[in-house]
């Protein structure tokens, strides 16, 4: 059964960087989630600004960055009428091969999970399509093993109203951290705007850990977004 996406969050300390997609509860916008937290002084060094399509992460405090590699990225970026998210630079490597004419799956078979071992964090990644169809990915190591990549695909043709799905990058807290297991969960999604839901989701969120959070609803007549973005260094 869906469980409330504010609650499912409360009941995890650490899921990492997050993403969730869905439809509102009126079946007339798509919805996209997107957060990111942090245990080190350099991940908790961020916010998200906006771009001209979409956003990016960028340091809040630049005396601070020790290593921007895998921390400074677009987390969503649009190709034509379609929205990319993900928790990496593989935002890049979608939207250019679908500008290109290729699939989110093709682009994503060129990358794995980022080389931060023991961790070997899994790249996970979205695209909503113009339709509010979306699709869901997760590269990651086989068990902890870095030399097999396992990557899975999850597509959603006809999303129910108020209905959503959450990946993230970890099962729970750990050291090595473990990475997200099974499908992406089910969630549901009441909220009428993006300022609700992304007041509901900020709560969920582990005050320790949170670092940033974007919201957007994409009306799916006219494409307009009503976006909301929440960073902690400025709340």
């Amino acid at each position: 059964m869906p469980t409330d996406l504010k609650a499912y969050l409360s009941e995890r300390t650490y899921p990492g960087r997050g993403i969730a997609l869905g439809r509102s509860a009126d079946g007339k916008k798509a919805v996209i989630v997107y957060f990111i937290m942090g245990r080190s002084v350099n991940s908790r060094n961020r916010v998200f600004t906006e771009t001209e399509d979409g956003i990016r992460t960028q340091a809040h405090d630049p005396a601070k960055m020790s290593d921007p590699s895998l921390i400074i990225y677009h987390p969503v970026r649009t190709a034509g009428r379609g929205t990319v998210v993900t928790n990496g630079d593989q935002t890049d490597t979608i939207r250019d091969a679908l500008l290109a004419g290729q699939t989110f799956a093709a682009a994503l078979r060129t990358r794995e999970f980022e080389p931060d071992g023991p961790n070997w964090t899994p790249r996970i990644s979205g695209l909503v399509s113009p339709d509010g169809s979306y699709k869901l990915s997760i590269l990651k190591s086989l068990d902890g093993d870095p030399a097999c990549c396992c990557r899975y695909f999850y597509e959603y043709d006809k999303p129910r109203a108020g209905l959503g799905h959450i990946i993230h990058t970890y099962a729970a807290d750990g050291a090595p951290l473990p990475s997200y297991q099974g499908e992406p969960a089910p969630v549901t999604i009441a909220a009428p705007d993006a300022k609700t839901l992304s007041e509901q989701v900020w709560a969920g969120l582990n005050e320790a850990n949170k670092v940033s959070l974007y919201v957007s609803y994409i009306d799916l007549k006219t494409g307009e977004r009503d976006t909301v973005i929440v960073n902690k260094h400025e709340a």
